[in-house]
């Protein structure tokens, strides 16, 4: 894949997760040589992450070290966390070793978020549901935006309260919407514009409208809106494996994978 996808890719997602520093008081980023690591403040693991931040050739010492660095950041701190390496920063030799040197820091395999690029978006291939999409700008979107994601995604729900319906969250680079059918709140997205990508985090569904288009309608309407603010046309995102499929319906491939794993 073209190198300058994967870097966009990988770029963008550090831009999203800033977001979870801002939310709280006491959150915190930071950005080390080599790795980013962000807390939200609240001892939950999925919002406090340490992101490599750049190629690790062939040195697996390299690699140890900045795992080193993080543990230590997060320990001081009592939190549990997540760390996020992108394949296609690691080189042969040290992605063969990236396991044990991962196990040997108290992380295990979490999770894997293939990432996806498209230059443009394909038209839908059905009938969407017309939905109102509004800002996350006042205490009821940022409401609804946090009820949705700890449906969508079985978040506790006063851990999705204190992040995402925090006005100071939404200072960050990342832009958040909700979809709503006939005044009820149905759908979330976000948005996190870095130079030459739009990147999409935080597409959620109440499980009872999960088969209905909703997200991918709301996805379609604020990737138009976002092209239109800025002239960028290219877009980016984080999915599952399950997945995969929809994404590539709308027009996005597979340009890497990001390896996530969990300390305990």
């Amino acid at each position: 894949m073209p190198r300058s996808e994967i870097l966009a890719v990988a770029g963008n997602l550090v831009c999203a997760l800033r977001f979870f520093g801002h939310a709280r008081g006491n959150g915190e980023i930071r950005d080390l040589p080599g790795v980013s690591l962000i807390t939200c403040g609240l001892n939950y693991a999925a919002f406090n992450a340490a992101l490599v931040s750049k190629p690790i050739e062939s040195d697996t010492r390299e690699l140890s070290h900045l795992i080193e660095v993080s543990a230590a950041q997060f320990g001081a701190r009592n939190l549990r966390w997540t760390c996020w390496i992108c394949e296609d920063f690691l080189g042969k030799p040290v992605r063969r070793e990236a396991g044990k040197i991962l196990s040997r820091y108290g992380l295990r395999p979490l999770t894997e978020a293939p990432g996806m690029y498209a230059e443009r978006l394909q038209p839908p291939h059905h009938a969407l549901p017309s939905l109102e999409v509004r800002p996350t700008t006042n205490d009821s979107t940022r409401a609804a935006f946090a009820e949705i994601m700890s449906l969508g995604f079985d978040i506790p729900y006063d851990v999705c309260t204190a992040v995402y319906a925090s006005e100071n969250a939404w200072k960050s680079a990342m832009q958040g919407y909700v979809g709503y059918l006939d005044g009820r709140a149905v759908t979330s997205a976000a948005t996190a514009i870095t130079d030459d990508v739009i990147g999409m985090y935080s597409v959620a569904t109440l499980p009872q409208y999960s088969s209905l288009y909703f997200s991918e309608d709301n996805i379609t309407k604020i990737i138009r809106q976002a092209q239109q603010d800025t002239g960028v046309e290219a877009t980016v995102l984080q999915t599952t494996r399950s997945g995969i499929s929809l994404y590539q319906k709308m027009g996005y491939r597979k340009v890497t994978n990001f390896n996530v794993y969990i300390a305990g």
